[in-house]
């Protein structure tokens, strides 16, 4: 067995097993065509020894570096003039890696750390480029009429140390740009370059000609619509599905979730929210482009290919401002590894960018979030329906989803989590058709208490215990839940949006207001739902005109327009706008005539007082009614507490409702009550409260008491009723059973 130093070129070709997919016979004619033509001539041409072929890949030992580098710029360069004179026709793009390093000659084989580092270094390289070692570099640096970007130092499989790896730039322009760098510093005074070696050698991973270390040239960033963060800031574009099967595009989009997911527990990054990834065009040679709609410096492109258990996925991170490739990897694994790749991606992501990570976030990113794949898949797929609801049938989906994966692995503390939000949004909402209130808030406290019993660092359940804890009057818990929530996930737009929400309805609008710009920087392009909660912060910290866009956006988008156009009538108003106000106002009644400012003051009774007053004094100057149908009672007509109860004590009501509904009533002397009408059938409990009949029916509005008045009906037009009971929900006209 013999051993010495050689210079290794391995290439391969770039998305070869898809193309084979496609046409096996034809791409396998063009690997030979490109062998024949271009790539053999030139390994002749620069004294190289072609070992062997591998599949869609070849080895060639070649006795200089130099040559060797040589021999892979003039093939690239030949295929890239082929590609200017193609006529549509297939080609083939080559990743091509360089290595100076040992090897051990087998007969005409040839192995060992040299051969395995050229074949990882081929990796790093992009479709029709090429990426060379640090040995490789050290040698060649000053001797071809090319450039380098370094990709630092990479940790690469079955190489126990990194390795530092740069990759070539053939653009004659470019790489006179980065020559001139290099030779300035070889020219540099003796003293001055050994202070520069002293820091290279004191802090390798820190500087190494890393492009975010050399900082944007301003013609780029005036591009950008926002300013770049103070930290290394992150797009994670939604992976393609290249397998041709529609089935594994919930896969894709749920490995783009979880990377975003567990790159925004970093606090060292800046990373954009999903939906404004999801939301971006992303076409041919526009990743710049992407990159300065959503404001950061690097982009996180990739596909995924899935075949049975085997899947395949490529991943690039770019440099958006050089448009040059930082980090790249192409991982062919079993389904089942998974999880790994993900970790694999985060690290590499993380170590590239040069991000310290604390303690805490090192034991959050080491968590697998289950062990069952089965439960993940359901997990993802839950996931796919997305943040905002339309219609019944999407919650029951998701709640299914989510209910197997926890069937699967009943600790899944995501997928409890995940049933707490959705429970947490019908309760907020009284969405009966799922759960009454009281149900849906007990399966939102539970889930996430459970969630958090499995994991306390889970930011979605902080999240939804701060927004239960907040109607059930616990502010300083609310707080305390929310910021949590922040901390465990400090990229989070979904958990700075309801930081801000519980800041401003506790009295600390300033707070809330930045906190909620910090959610909007994170998520530029955010959903309808996110939108109306945006502007909801905005309107109560008194911002009307930041808060009515982004409501009127809610209001054009969401399917249920209720509660938009209810704050856009408040806020026209205190704007002065009566006309817009009272176009909200009309439309508002249209989908809920019973709409009263009786009602919202019931509905928001956990907002401070003076928060209150000032929506209910909008909504009043707008033209909403106090009470249901603009009922305004005499005071002379109104039954006192004893004429009160003895209209409920063993008696029964017959009447109808404004809108022509019947109804019966019946009240039992101990205080319950039993209610019909044609489509509701309920029972619940009736006190006198002074002058106000208050009655509690379990699970609608929202589980609480609600108190009306009770008044001689003086309506004709009522068919000689000979009450009227007004409440925040409706307007009841009846008589007592004879």
């Amino acid at each position: 067995m013999e051993r010495r130093l050689a210079a290794i070129l391995i290439a391969d070709v770039a998305g070869y097993s898809r193309l084979s997919q496609i046409d096996e016979e034809g791409t396998r004619r063009c690997f030979q065509a490109d062998m024949d033509d271009i790539i053999l001539p030139k390994i002749a041409e620069h004294h190289g020894r072609l070992v062997k072929t591998m599949g869609d890949g070849l080895l060639v030992e070649f006795h200089s570096v130099v040559d060797a580098l040589h021999c892979a710029i003039d093939v690239q360069r030949e295929k890239a003039l082929q590609e200017a004179a193609s006529d549509g026709t297939m080609r083939l793009d080559f990743r091509i890696g360089v290595n100076l390093g040992d090897i051990i000659v087998e007969g005409d084989d040839i192995h060992g750390d040299g051969v395995n580092i050229a074949d990882r270094i081929q990796a790093l390289a992009e479709p029709g480029g090429i990426a060379i070692s640090g040995t490789t570099f050290d040698q060649v640096k000053t001797k071809l009429d090319v450039g380098f970007t370094s990709l630092g130092r990479q940790k690469v499989k079955s190489i126990a140390e990194p390795i530092r790896a740069y990759r070539i730039v053939l653009d004659p322009n470019k790489a006179r740009i980065f020559q001139t760098s290099f030779r300035r510093l070889l020219r540099m005074p003796s003293g001055f370059a050994a202070a520069i070696a002293v820091l290279l050698s004191a802090a390798p991973t820190a500087f190494w000609w890393q492009p975010w270390d050399l900082g944007p040239t301003p013609t780029a960033v005036e591009r950008f619509a926002y300013p770049l963060p103070d930290k290394p800031s992150v797009a994670v574009l939604p992976f393609i599905n290249v397998s041709g099967d529609t089935e594994q595009d919930h896969l894709a989009q749920g490995l783009t979730d979880d990377l975003i997911t567990e790159l925004s527990k970093v606090s060292g990054l800046f990373v954009i929210a999903r939906h404004s990834v999801f939301a971006v065009q992303v076409g041919a040679g526009k990743i710049q482009d992407v990159a300065a709609e959503l404001g950061v410096h690097y982009v996180l492109e990739g596909t995924l290919q899935r075949a049975g258990p085997r899947l395949r996925i490529n991943v690039k991170l770019i440099d958006a401002l050089s448009g040059l490739s930082v980090w790249a990897e192409r991982y062919d694994r079993q389904y089942a590894d998974l999880f790994a790749i993900q970790d694999d991606v985060t690290g590499k992501i993380i170590s590239a960018l040069a991000v310290e990570l604390s303690d805490g976030e090192r034991t959050q990113l080491e968590r697998i979030p289950s062990d069952n794949l089965e439960a993940y898949d359901y997990y993802m797929r839950a996931e796919q329906e997305g943040l905002a609801y339309s219609d019944v049938e999407t919650y029951r989906r998701t709640l299914s989803y989510y209910q197997k994966a926890i069937d699967l692995d009943p600790d899944f503390a995501d997928a409890h989590a995940g049933i707490a939000r959705v429970a947490v949004d019908v309760w907020r909402n009284d969405y009966n058709f799922l759960w009454s209130a009281a149900v849906a808030r007990k399966i939102a406290y539970d889930a996430a208490g459970q969630a958090l019993k499995l994991d306390p660092d889970n930011a979605r359940a902080h999240t939804v215990l701060a927004l239960l804890q907040l109607v059930d009057g616990r502010a300083a818990e609310a707080r305390d839940s929310a910021k949590r929530a922040v901390e465990a996930q400090p990229n989070s737009a979904e958990a700075f949006g309801n930081l801000a929400l519980i800041l401003v309805h506790t009295g600390s609008h300033e707070e809330a207001v930045a906190e909620l710009e910090k959610a909007l920087r994170l998520d530029p392009a955010p959903p309808p739902s996110f939108q109306l909660l945006a502007g909801i912060v905005f309107y109560t910290a008194r911002e009307n005109r930041r808060a009515i866009p982004l409501i009127e956006a809610a209001r054009d988008a969401l399917p249920n327009a209720e509660p938009a156009r209810e704050y856009l009538t408040a806020a026209y108003a205190h704007e002065g706008d009566l006309a817009r106000g009272g176009q909200e106002k009309a439309k508002l009644l249209e989908l809920f005539p019973d709409a009263n400012l009786t009602y919202y003051n019931y509905l928001y009774d956990y907002w401070r007082e003076d928060d209150l007053e000032h929506h209910l004094a909008g909504l009043r100057s707008a033209g909403i009614p106090e009470w249901p149908f603009g009922f305004a009672g005499s005071q002379a007509d109104q039954l006192d507490a004893e004429a009160l109860r003895n209209l409920i004590g063993d008696k029964t009501w017959n009447g109808k409702h404004k809108n022509g509904t019947v109804f019966v009533q019946y009240f039992d002397k101990a205080g319950n009550t039993a209610y019909r009408s044609a489509n509701t059938n309920i029972t619940g409990t009736v006190e006198v409260q002074g002058n106000r009949l208050c009655e509690r029916f379990g699970g609608y509005f929202l589980d609480r008491i609600v108190c009306g008045q009770v008044y001689r009906n003086k309506d004709a037009a009522q068919g000689g009723a000979q009450y009227v009971h007004v409440t925040p929900q409706a307007l009841k006209f009846f008589s007592l059973n004879p």
